[in-house]
């Protein structure tokens, strides 16, 4: 039956219909071409009636079957003794005409449909048949096959709705990741708007600061420096503007300090005492880093730790800071009865991919050797091209 439903559920299904359609149709009308009989164009004619029929079973699920049983019926007043051996008909009107009628039609019309085969059926008996015993086994043979279609029909709605329903999930979730990314990037375009505007103010304060120092002589100098000046007051209006697109509205912008490598003992303290015992391991000499490469090796450090304390359960994590020459390298694991990343897949883990391609950085997670979910990032110390 599972195979059934599944066959006719898909457009698979469409051509194994038709298939049989026309097969059956070929041997009706093949059948009735070969019966010794006077009336054998009339026969054909029927024969020809009810294959049409059969071929609009599919797409008129009520009128075809009426039609495909109406030709049968006009068979069995043309040539009652012949029929009597013909096996097709037979076929069509207690098999395949009730499968179709409760399979395709409404509940409705299936009930209006299977009314009328087993009238056909009690009007042939009463017409043709010896005794009322032989309907009672073609009206159970009729009453069989409708129930099967009836069956295939509801568990193919079924089946339909499922796969709707999880084409609308996925749909879902593809927006939500969508959602998340921008967040995430407007999030990085405000902190590193509050970077860059520190930077240029800095710029701005000390060119100030040298102007003021020049000896009346140095003109030239000063207009220069003056040029500086007024360039990166330009510039912080324009930063302010462009960041403004970004913010919530009625939010208000972020005064204290970026956070960075230098700051982490505090993050890990801060982790410790929200229950996730982590451990620190240092290689290499620390550098001092540009402030946007700081900033982003930061937040991996903060989201894969965060991912872990939400998501691990009870365990225990570790984290690993190598330098390079020309690269730092952050390792973040932990020994969770979990992957430590919520089941839509993560969200923050979009964000870390987001911070480490701006800086020309790589980043890998996945499952622990020996349990447990590890991430892996390195960041260049010099910007990539």
């Amino acid at each position: 039956m599972q195979r059934i439903r599944d066959l006719w559920s898909t457009d698979r299904g469409r051509l194994a219909h038709y298939v049989v359609a026309v097969s059956l149709a070929i041997f009706l009308v093949a059948e009735l071409a070969a019966l010794d009989s006077d009336d054998r164009a009339l026969l054909l004619l029927c024969g020809l009636v009810g294959a049409v029929g059969l071929l609009l079973t599919r797409d008129y699920p009520l009128a075809g079957p009426v039609i495909a049983t109406l030709a049968v019926a006009a068979t069995l007043l043309v040539e009652p003794d012949g029929m009597r051996d013909a096996d097709t008909p037979f076929l069509v009107v207690v098999l395949f005409l009730p499968f179709c009628l409760a399979t395709y039609n409404p509940r409705s019309r299936a009930i209006a449909g299977l009314v009328f085969m087993e009238a056909a059926g009690i009007w042939a008996n009463i017409r043709f048949a010896e005794g009322p015993a032989d309907y009672v086994w073609v009206g159970a043979f009729i009453a069989v096959a409708w129930t099967t279609g009836l069956v295939v029909s509801r568990q193919t709605a079924h089946a339909r709705e499922l796969a709707s329903r999880a084409l609308q999930l996925e749909a879902e979730q593809l927006a939500a990741a969508d959602r998340a990314v921008a967040e995430e990037r407007q999030r990085i375009a405000r902190e590193l708007h509050d970077v860059i505007a520190h930077s240029v103010s800095v710029m701005t304060v000390q060119a100030g600061a040298v102007r003021r120092l020049l000896l009346p002589d140095q003109e030239k100098e000063r207009r220069a420096l003056e040029s500086v000046e007024a360039t990166g007051r330009e510039a912080l209006t324009e930063m302010r503007r462009l960041v403004g697109l970004l913010r919530d509205r009625g939010s208000m912008p972020e005064f204290a300090p970026q956070p960075g490598m230098g700051t982490i003992d505090s993050l890990l303290d801060g982790v410790r005492a929200a229950g996730l015992p982590v451990e620190l391991e240092i290689e290499g000499q620390p550098r001092e880093l540009k402030a946007g490469v700081d900033l982003a090796a930061y937040r991996v450090v903060q989201e894969a730790l965060t991912n872990a304390l939400k998501y691990a359960g009870p365990a225990h994590a570790w984290v690993a800071v190598h330098w390079e020459d020309d690269a730092v390298e952050l390792e973040i694991a932990n020994d969770g009865v979990t992957d430590g990343v919520p089941s839509d897949g993560g969200h923050g883990l979009a964000g870390m991919r987001e911070r480490v391609s701006l800086y020309g950085g790589v980043i890998e997670s996945g499952p622990r050797d020996g349990g447990g979910y590890v991430v892996r990032a390195r960041l260049p110390l010099e910007e990539a091209a």
